[in-house]
């Protein structure tokens, strides 16, 4: 079998030779390269690095929310317990015990209305209802204080003098001693009396939970008939104890 070359002026069957066909045939327009989505692997960097930027602003951002609604959304109760202080420090005893109530009714337990509610009761003279609150708050802080829990450790200290305060209204030195010792070990800061602006405007020389312990332990190491435990201008002096 014999092969023949193409002509390439042979004739198509529409009269047209087939080199003057290639030669009209229509020459795709020349389009530059696109450069892939996303611009590569240093593209592909930048958006990763702008996304991470984005979710770091984000959490920041809801940490600092979280933080905030904490600070301005106190615990349940301590509102209460802030008004019925208002309410202790003009002598508005019925109401401060109201707010008290109600900070327990929230939160059970809560320290501050626990203390707020004897000294109430401590202020009024119902002093077995004081006495009552004052030892159930002491037992509950001894369970339920940690060791950098300094609030409660105030909180147990001034329980301890405020129930020493009793006692001696109530002529028991003894007893009142010992708390005032318990006091002063949990919290000799806590309880060592008003601030310097109290004493400039009202009292230099308040009295405090450590004098009154030296003067007790003073008397009661004397005989008997020598003893002066109680002097009235002292005892009208002695300050309840609230951190």
């Amino acid at each position: 079998m014999h092969h023949f070359p193409v002509d390439p002026v042979r004739e198509r069957s529409d009269g047209r030779s087939a080199a003057s066909a290639e030669r009209d045939r229509p020459v795709a327009p020349c389009v530059p390269a696109v450069p892939a989505v996303g611009g590569g692997p240093v593209m592909a960097h930048r958006v990763h690095g702008r996304f991470a930027g984005v979710v770091v602003l984000v959490v920041l951002v809801l940490s600092l929310a979280m933080l905030g609604y904490d600070y301005l959304t106190p615990p349940p109760g301590d509102f209460a317990v802030r008004q019925g202080d208002i309410d202790l420090s003009v002598g508005d005893y019925d109401q401060a015990l109201a707010h008290f109530d109600h900070a327990l009714a929230l939160s059970p337990n809560h320290r501050g209305a626990l203390m707020g509610r004897a000294i109430v009761f401590l202020q009024t003279g119902q002093l077995g209802a004081a006495e009552a609150g004052l030892r159930f708050l002491i037992d509950h802080l001894r369970r339920t204080v940690t060791a950098d829990d300094g609030t409660g450790r105030g909180t147990l200290a001034a329980a301890h003098a405020n129930l020493g305060i009793l006692y001696d209204r109530q002529g028991r030195y003894e007893a009142a001693l010992e708390s005032y010792w318990q006091a002063l070990a949990t919290d000799a800061v806590a309880v060592n009396g008003p601030g310097l602006w109290h004493r400039i405007i009202h009292d230099p020389t308040p009295s405090t939970v450590e004098k009154r312990a030296l003067y007790l332990a003073r008397q009661l190491a004397l005989p008997e008939h020598k003893r002066v435990l109680r002097l009235e201008s002292a005892d009208r002096a002695q300050r309840m104890h609230k951190p």
